[in-house]
């Protein structure tokens, strides 16, 4: 790892950085940032789980993607070639807490992996090849030799006929349909791993676990999930998935199916099943969010939902604290990088503790997305619906401009809001300009070029809540920072939110901005080689301030120096 600057030129760096947000104190987005409530309530930690933090995909059971760590200030220019690579891929989602602070899970499209991690080390000490064993074969184990050769090769200059074809030659002539497996994932306090492929879900444990290196093994599964929890009164429409996994407060497995929700004991058996069916026309690509009542918090791509999970039944019942809302949507699909029509968020939890408002969060599906906060539990007395809102249950929305001057035709982000008290991040994911040819590749090639060979997506924006207002309001903006895929994660202890993006000064970057002025503090450069592609994973750090990347060919870990 080289630094590319200075210890002097990173302190004029950062002194520059201060008296810049200093010059723009008079400003509007200045003079509201005064406003903006001060709060360190976190979600109630879920006691199911391995780990309070990093055991679900999106680091907790309220989806925020906030995390204490976060790589240390200044620039870096990192050889990836040079990381510790755990292979997977082609999509990495999130590398997951076990109860042993010495090890992680790590999951993925093709496997998933139990990991070595202590004093830097990053090795991989188990395996299980679940999609090949999942779908009978018809999706082989992808080759180590495969995942290191692409990580280590380019996407400049290429196109979707050469990009398609060297994906195909590496990672087999099915490799647009590993998408979905291993996407979304949970480990419980007894450290098993339960995760989806192909149309199972499989319950992942050691074999022994004072000797990890002996294997994983399966301990449960779930076959055939679709038609063994909907059964086939009426039977479940035509292209029904599995879109997400959680676990209640009180330990049932929640699967969220595209359309609808279902509750099963831990043991995955049958029998305990409790599911919920949306309507027909509706259709769930992201996961949930839950509360400590156990409140489930799902986003079909017409409406948003608070179920109960009572303990023995999924209740819809407005006595129970159910509720559900319209939101905006396009008739138009995405021409990149997004699923479907509707939200492109996994719902987020807003407000803990003693915080005045309690909200959840999505971004909708309008072609330029609006932020969109609704009220989690009883509507305020004398709370007047909002004009432009499809409910009085929208506390409100406010549109996503990234900071832009001319608004591009689509702002829309296919990731989760990102949490922190009372402040909220999104992404753009769509570029201005998408040539045909790429409008009709399948996601894991238009993620592979998106950047590199063609044109990037711009914007960024950090909003923040004014209880006293119950309204939003926009902190800043940027339409010069790049983030294509990636889900952006947030520093507690460094005060930065982090996105993955191509530029072409830099290639491959990790990017960090400050929290409260959206100046750059952080960058990680990895430039040209696809390693630095985060391919719709999601950024992670270590304790130690080591970056925790889940690049398309597996998760590498980033040291510092430190």
């Amino acid at each position: 790892m080289e630094t590319l600057v200075s210890r002097s030129k990173l302190t004029l760096l950062f002194v520059t950085a201060l008296l810049m947000t200093m010059l723009v104190s008079q400003t509007a987005c200045t003079m509201g940032r005064a406003q903006e409530l001060a709060t360190t309530n976190t979600p109630i930690p879920n006691p199911y789980l391995a780990n309070p933090l990093f055991a679900i995909t999106h680091f907790d059971s309220a989806q925020t993607d906030s995390m204490p760590y976060g790589p240390p200030f200044g620039v870096f220019k990192v050889d990836p070639r040079k990381a510790p690579l755990v292979y997977g891929g082609p999509i990495n989602i999130i590398t997951l807490a076990s109860t042993d602070g010495n090890y992680m899970w790590g999951a993925g499209t093709d496997r998933v992996s139990y990991v070595y991690k202590p004093n830097g080390v990053w090795k991989t000490v188990a395996t299980y090849n679940a999609l090949s064993e999942a779908s009978g074969g018809v999706f082989q184990p992808i080759p180590n030799e495969n995942l290191l050769k692409f990580g280590l090769s380019s996407a400049v200059g290429m196109t979707t006929t050469t990009m398609d074809s060297q994906l195909k030659k590496l990672f087999g002539d099915n490799y647009g349909d590993r998408m979905g497996n291993g996407a979304y994932v949970v480990v419980s306090k007894e450290n098993v791993l339960y995760a989806n492929y192909a149309n199972s879900i499989y319950g992942l444990a050691l074999k022994d676990p004072s000797n990890p290196s002996a294997g994983i093994y399966l301990r449960y599964k779930l076959d055939d999930v679709v038609n063994t929890i909907e059964g086939n009164n009426p039977p479940p429409p035509a292209g029904t998935r599995i879109a997400g996994i959680s676990i209640t407060y009180d330990g049932h497995i929640i699967i969220v199916l595209s359309n609808g929700v279902a509750v099963i004991n831990s043991d995955l058996n049958p029998a305990s099943k409790n599911f919920y069916r949306f309507g027909s026309d509706e259709y769930v690509s992201n996961s949930i969010a839950v509360d400590e009542k156990n409140a489930i918090y799902v986003a079909s791509d017409k409406l948003m939902r608070k179920l109960i999970w009572t303990g023995s039944t999924i209740s819809d019942k407005a006595t129970d604290g159910a509720w559900s809302s319209p939101y905006e949507t396009s008739d138009v699909p995405p021409p990149i990088i997004k699923f479907g029509t509707g939200t492109g968020s996994t719902p987020t939890l807003m407000g803990f503790g003693n915080d005045p408002d309690k909200l959840v969060v999505i971004t909708d599906g309008a072609q330029r997305m609006n932020l969109v906060a609704f009220w989690r539990d009883n509507i305020p007395d004398g709370f007047v619906q909002k004009p432009g809102t499809a409910s009085s249950r929208i506390a409100d929305q406010i549109p996503v401009t990234c900071g832009f001057t001319n608004l591009p035709t689509w702002i829309q982000s296919e990731q989760s809001v990102v949490v922190y008290g009372y402040g909220a991040f999104v992404v753009n994911n769509i570029p201005e300009t998408v040539p045909e040819e790429l409008k009709k590749a399948n996601k894991i090639l238009q993620v592979s070029l998106m950047g590199p060979a063609y044109p990037t997506a711009y914007g960024v924006q950090r909003f923040a809540w004014d209880p006293s207002a119950h309204k939003w309001w926009s902190v800043w903006g940027l339409p010069d920072v790049s983030s294509t895929s990636m889900v952006p994660a947030h520093s507690q202890n460094d005060g930065m939110v982090m996105v993955n993006g191509w530029t072409s000064a830099n290639g491959w970057e990790v990017t960090g901005l400050n929290w409260s002025d959206g100046v750059i503090s952080h960058q990680t450069i990895f430039g040209q080689y696809n390693f630095g592609n985060g391919a719709y994973a999601i950024l992670q750090a270590l304790e130690n301030q080591d970056l925790l990347f889940n690049s398309i060919s597996g998760p590498i870990r980033v040291r510092y120096g430190n």
